[in-house]
């Protein structure tokens, strides 16, 4: 059956936007009065609401009788949900001047969480991940990327992912896992930390594989986590096993975008110490360029440089980063409307970040833009501008959220 849904004072559908570099305003399209005819899941028409009455006579109409803007559902590219217990020593120490390595010493950092979730069962880490799941949901987030790597052993890492793949069945947003069991080596293994990542390989994967809980792999390329080199023989170990890369790359220190550029990664992630030289790889390749405000934020550096990425023809995504300990706010909307004042992003390129280019980053190429054949994913905010989305700052949440064509 299919169902009209409208008027709305404005519908901004992203299509024919580029995927790559620069985008103007001018380029959005904007149809005033519009209406979207949904079947299922999917989008079968976008236009005028009157025109689109008098093409479909026997649509069933779900009215919007107040002013509402739609967009396409948000997609955070780049999370790490699936957690347990928070640092919020961390965070107190750290806005009070101590350092990293303070905190560490401390027993604070990555492996503070690595140790809160191991601690939680299985039970637990799923509720968790739900419930974080749905808050991004009403906030118009509706597929979302999740990550293991608070486990680091076998056990662990396979307890978070089956977490993450049963939360999918209890939530109507879409999760998509990646296996970072390479975010840092962990202090109970003994060997180096190329005998870890060979582990990871020839143990967890095979596994992974088994049971069919992810098709993605992740790395933390960092002087506290894995060289380039080590990531390198990694992610092409990985990749011939048939998963696909995403690189924690340039987070402190450059080097690991372009691991990720030569072996074809869709993503590299974070950004913030990339150089002119590290633009110019991702400007060139299909890798997309994911930056991560939230990390920013929390941690109080500067952003990746989202403005000199797009001028030089990148694929630029954002993402939340939401994490128990560099980003633990996890608001979308709010950490991309700061980002774009701080480093002049166009509307037009904010939305496509937090839409189709973010769906490239997952490889979803029917997400992100309202049009017909992709799925019906929408949000509708109360306003008659859609410029008052990014212009209160994320303080506008949606008052409609539809997932697969279905109210929630």
């Amino acid at each position: 059956m299919k169902t009209l849904i409208g008027p709305f004072a404005q519908i901004v559908t992203l299509t024919n936007l580029a995927e790559k570099g620069t985008l103007h305003d001018e380029q959005l399209e904007v149809i005033e009065k519009g209406g979207i005819v949904v079947e299922g899941a999917e989008i079968i028409a976008v236009g005028e609401y009157h025109l689109l009455q008098q093409k479909y006579p026997g649509c069933e109409i779900s009215f919007i009788d107040s002013p509402m803007v739609l967009v396409p559902g948000f997609i955070d590219c780049h999370t790490h949900i699936c957690f347990d217990g928070n640092r919020n020593r961390d965070y107190a120490m750290r806005i009070a001047g101590k350092s990293y390595l303070d905190i560490a010493r401390a027993g604070g950092g990555i492996w503070d969480s690595v140790s809160k979730t191991r601690a939680a069962d299985i039970i637990n880490l799923t509720e968790n991940t739900v419930a974080r799941a749905n808050r991004q949901l009403q906030e118009g987030v509706t597929t979302i990327e999740v990550k293991s790597g608070y486990g680091l052993n076998l056990e662990e890492e396979l307890k978070m992912l089956r977490a993450i793949q049963k939360a999918g069945m209890h939530t109507k947003a879409t999760l998509v896992s990646t296996c970072l069991a390479a975010h840092m080596k962990p202090r109970d293994f003994e060997g180096s930390t190329k005998e870890y990542l060979q582990w990871i390989v020839t143990e967890l994967l095979p596994v992974i594989q088994l049971e069919e809980l992810t098709k993605r792999v992740d790395i933390f390329v960092e002087e506290t986590a894995f060289s380039p080199e080590e990531a390198t023989w990694f992610l092409q170990q990985a990749i011939q096993k048939g998963f696909a890369a995403t690189v924690h790359a340039d987070q402190f220190t450059a080097g690991g975008s372009r691991i990720a550029t030569e072996l074809g990664a869709v993503s590299a992630d974070h950004l913030e110490a990339s150089t002119d030289q590290e633009i110019t790889f991702l400007a060139k390749a299909d890798t997309v360029a994911v930056v991560l405000p939230g990390a920013s934020l929390g941690l109080g550096m500067g952003y990746a440089p989202a403005r000199k990425l797009l001028n030089a023809g990148a694929c630029v995504a954002i993402a939340s980063d939401w994490n128990p300990g560099s980003a633990p706010m996890g608001d979308l909307l709010i950490q991309a409307a700061v980002l774009s004042a701080a480093e002049k992003l166009s509307t037009a390129e904010v939305m496509a970040g937090l839409t189709f280019r973010a769906a490239k980053a997952l490889q979803f190429n029917n997400i992100g833009r309202l049009q017909p054949g992709y799925q019906a994913d929408l949000q509708a905010y109360p306003t008659n501008d859609y410029r008052d989305i990014l212009y209160y700052q994320g303080k506008m949440k949606p008052a409609m959220v539809w997932k697969n064509g279905s109210l929630i």
